[in-house]
Formats: C-alpha cells, structure tokens, sequence
C-alpha cells in the first residue's frame, strides 16, 4: 500500500492516470468495466490485493457514464436489457463487495483472471460463423435492381426473457462487488450469445448496467477500507478521456472486428494475470 510509505511518487500518479485512460478506453470499448486492467495494474504499482478490488470501483462509474452518454447519442443502447440487468445486480454487488473481505485476496485475483479467460474464449466463439453485413449485398441508389427484403427474424429486436435478466444481472453484479471488475465480462458473452443482441448493443447496454450497480459496490467498499485513494483518484481522472475514445472506436468498427478484439485482449490479459498471481503462491 503505497500510502504507508509517505505517499507515491509524482511518475506512479502518472502512470496510475494513464492506466486510467487504458481503462476508460477498453470500458467503453468492450463493455468491461475497465477494471480488468486497472486490477493487476495497480497491483504491479504497489496496492494489497484487495486494495487493487476495491480501488478501482471508484473509476468504474465515471468511464460507465462517459461511454454510455456517447453510446446512447448513437443510439446503441437497449436500454430494456441494460436497466434490467443494473437493477437486478445493484443488491446482489452489496453481497459481493462484502463476501470479498471473507476470501484471499489473491483468490480473488485468480477467480478473476479465470472469468476473463472463459469471457474472452465465449465471445470470440459465439462471433466464428458470423459474417458482417456486406456493402455489396446492399442495394446501390443507381442500381436497376430492387435490394432484398430484410430478413423477418432479423428485424424485430429479441424479445428478452426476465428471469434470464434477472439472473444474468444477479450473476453479474455480485461478481463486480466481489472482484472489483465492472461485471461485463459476464454480461457481455450472454448478451450476444443466448439473448442475441448485436455485440455493439451489448457492449453499449452492459455499460448501463455496470454504472448502476457500481453505486452500491463502491459504497460497501469504502465503508470496509478496500479503497486507497491515491490510486482511486488517479484512475478517475484518466477514465473518463479514455472512454469517449473508446466508444468512437467501436461506434466505427464492425461487431465482428470488435468481438475479435474483446477475444484477443482479454484472452492475453487473463493468462499474463493469472500466471503472475499464481506465481505468488510459491
């Protein structure tokens, strides 16, 4: 904990910003959280294991709120899903937050990179037969031919079963209380898998929910001590820049370029920090 040696110095406040634009850009980018960076970053910097849970909640609503605010100008949001799922979670991550004091924090970490891991595996998976639309197939304004009709099944928006909401945001919301992650990395593989929403949408609607039940898990958390602020406020300030761009990148990338991206980043990210938290136990 670096406050209990005077304070960090002015280039690990630095660092700890840019790791919050890092975040804020992969939160609004991938509908994490950001969380899955800011944990093993502050912990390389210094933080206890569950100072490095509980003090990176604080940046978790600011980066939510900035990507959703440009999300929802474009538009993405499928606000159904998202208020079910952060309503459903906010009392299940009060539970979390106080479950995380009961178990080794570095149990924690490495329950975390194991999410990560089968998050990153299950939307890269669900996304393999799927093909963007092509601009060719669309019909060009001076072409004589008629463009086809659209799909039936692929117009409605899905109809979204509650008690899979339900639960889904319960799930979720207890792991962001009890792992300090934005709880996308639950979210996100079952939004665009068993409920079929385009992964722009669930990206966009896991942010909603992830800034409603941070509120509950970053009180519960101040309230037993897991936040040091000298890594906290840092985070904060980086997090929101981050997230705007963030959000522009997937706003202008396809669903399958962002699926393979949210794949490949949490995949690698999942076993550099699982094998250096397992590295602790020897």
């Amino acid at each position: 904990m670096l406050s209990q040696i005077g304070g960090p110095d002015w280039w690990v406040y630095l660092l700890t910003f840019l790791v919050g634009v890092g975040a804020g850009v992969l939160s609004a980018l991938l509908g994490v959280g950001g969380a899955v960076v800011t944990t093993p970053a502050i912990r390389v910097l210094g933080a206890t294991p569950i100072l490095a849970v509980g003090s990176t909640v604080p940046a978790i609503l600011p980066a939510a709120i900035s990507g959703t605010w440009r999300y929802a100008k474009a538009g993405l949001v499928d606000w159904r899903a998202a208020l079910g799922l952060g309503i459903s979670g906010a009392v299940f991550a009060i539970g979390g937050a106080m479950t995380s004091s009961l178990i080794d924090g570095r149990i924690l970490m490495l329950l975390t990179a194991f999410l990560m891991f089968w998050s990153g595996i299950s939307v890269v998976r669900g996304g393999r037969g799927s093909a963007d639309p092509s601009p060719a197939s669309e019909a060009s304004p001076d072409s004589a031919l008629p463009a086809p009709e659209a799909s039936p099944a692929a117009a409605p928006v899905p109809k979204h079963s509650l008690p899979l909401i339900g639960s889904l945001g319960a799930a979720s919301g207890f792991v962001a209380g009890l792992l300090g992650v934005g709880g996308g990395i639950i979210m996100v593989p079952v939004l665009t898998g068993p409920l079929k929403i385009p992964m722009k949408s669930a990206v966009a609607s896991s942010l909603v929910a992830v800034a409603i039940f941070s509120i509950p898990a970053l009180i519960t958390h101040i309230i037993l001590g897991h936040v040091d602020w000298a890594f906290a406020l840092p985070l904060m300030l980086g997090v929101v820049p981050g997230a705007q761009i963030g959000a522009r990148i997937t706003i202008g990338s396809s669903d399958r370029s962002i699926r393979l991206l949210f794949g490949a980043l949490i995949i690698v990210l999942a076993l550099v920090y699982g094998t250096s938290e397992a590295l602790t136990f020897f």
